[in-house]
């Protein structure tokens, strides 16, 4: 069984390319940086799996297509492919040029539509196989300082939803599922580009990359289900959305910025990945290893058809009449 996956250098791919060699897939690795991607490759060969990678940025879809056909020259027919590269921007709007937003939109939008396009390309002629998209807790609530990834992740959602339907009118095999995260501890909080002068982390609580890496695993052989949703603070968030969006709107112009910024100062000379790889030498996690759970007590899964139902039941619980800041800040305690 043949997994491709993108953005599989560091962070979430890593672990993900772990957990598909650990149950004895062979994995194909793509991302930017050379170096970091044959540090994978040879980490997955102890597993006494097959792993390639190749050099190749999401945003380019005809580098991302030639690089499946190798894949599949190199290896075998894709089974699994999982679209997880992202890149993000730490700053309020005002201060994001359009080339930033545009390439964060490049990468994590336009990387999944692509990598989808070049998977369904190789799968329709076999008529199998299943995509993951992988989403957050953000695709569902946004929230300041990430206004364009937060954007991306709304249409992801959007994008697969409009794609399974239409593979469902065209009777299609192949299966489409997407993963909502939490929080991670990845290294993208010292690589990303941060232009708000401190320091970027997880917002609370943060998980494990090897729980988001098990529960992407999981979409990948339960296909069927619609979503997954990772841990209990990205339930929350959801529901607590659709519940009372207009008070979280106000929570978090306050503890929005509080969350996702330490008091440490960002240093001028720290390196962003948006335009360019960051040369460092780091694998799955990120520098909250202390703090970070290796657990999820609560990976939710649910189909979207059930999502109305449990706003519904949260409706009758609470009572939109009845929500007050306290009630919000216990929703999201992410």
């Amino acid at each position: 069984m043949i997994v491709a996956i993108t953005g599989a250098s560091a962070g979430v791919g890593r672990a993900v390319a772990r957990e598909f060699a650990a149950q004895k897939w062979d994995v194909a690795l793509i991302a930017r940086d050379a170096a970091r991607l044959n540090a994978a490759v040879a980490e997955l060969g102890a597993c006494g799996v097959k792993a390639t990678a190749i050099v190749a940025d999401v945003a380019d879809f005809a580098a991302l297509n030639a690089a499946a056909h190798a894949i599949e020259n190199t290896l075998d027919p894709i089974d699994v492919w999982v679209n997880n590269a992202m890149a993000t921007v730490f700053a309020p709007l005002a201060e994001i040029s359009p080339e930033e937003f545009k390439r964060t939109t490049e990468v994590t939008y336009l990387g999944q539509v692509h990598g989808t396009m070049v998977a369904l390309a190789l799968m329709r002629p076999r008529n199998s196989g299943t995509i993951v998209n992988i989403g957050s807790a953000l695709a569902y609530r946004a929230i300041p300082l990430q206004s364009a990834y937060c954007g991306a992740k709304y249409a992801v959602r959007g994008f697969t939803d409009a794609l399974r339907s239409e593979l469902i009118h065209d009777g299609s095999a192949i299966r489409l599922v997407m993963v909502h995260l939490p929080a991670i501890n990845t290294p993208q909080f010292d690589w990303a580009l941060n232009k708000t002068g401190r320091r970027a982390q997880p917002v609370r609580p943060i998980f494990q990359p090897e729980v988001a890496a098990r529960a992407i695993f999981f979409a990948a052989m339960h296909p069927k289900r619609r979503e997954v949703w990772v841990g209990s603070s990205t339930v929350k968030a959801i529901i607590a959305n659709k519940l009372a969006p207009g008070l979280l709107d106000r929570y978090l112009a306050d503890a929005g910025y509080r969350g996702q910024l330490t008091e440490e100062t960002q240093p001028e000379n720290a390196p962003a990945n948006l335009f360019a790889t960051v040369e460092a030498d780091v694998a799955a996690h990120g520098r909250f290893d202390q703090g970070a759970t290796e657990h999820s007590v609560e990976m939710a899964i649910s189909k979207q058809r059930n999502l109305a139902a449990i706003a519904a039941s949260g409706l009758l619980a609470f009572g939109l009449a009845r929500c007050s800041r306290a009630a919000a800040d216990n929703a999201l305690a992410m």
